[in-house]
């Protein structure tokens, strides 16, 4: 009994953990091209750039739409 209860919370965890994981957003700007996109994931290579004012995280696409209009960097593509 219980390790249906173990393994039945575990199952939950890994269904939930991945979606909360998944409300981060981030403003990038590629280097070459200067243009700003935003993204899901923290970029790790050097081909894009976090520009979010003082690495912001957005909760939302939305929130981040609305904060990429703030950026100077992306403001003027």
């Amino acid at each position: 009994m219980k390790f249906r209860l173990i393994a039945a919370a575990g199952l939950v965890a890994a269904f939930v953990a991945p979606a909360l994981a998944a409300d981060e957003f981030y403003i990038a700007q590629d280097v070459k091209t200067k243009k700003c996109t935003i993204v899901d994931k923290k970029p790790t290579d050097a081909s894009m750039t976090v520009v979010s004012p003082s690495g912001t995280v957005y909760k939302t696409r939305t929130e981040a739409e609305t904060g990429m209009k703030t950026v100077k960097v992306c403001s003027s593509n």
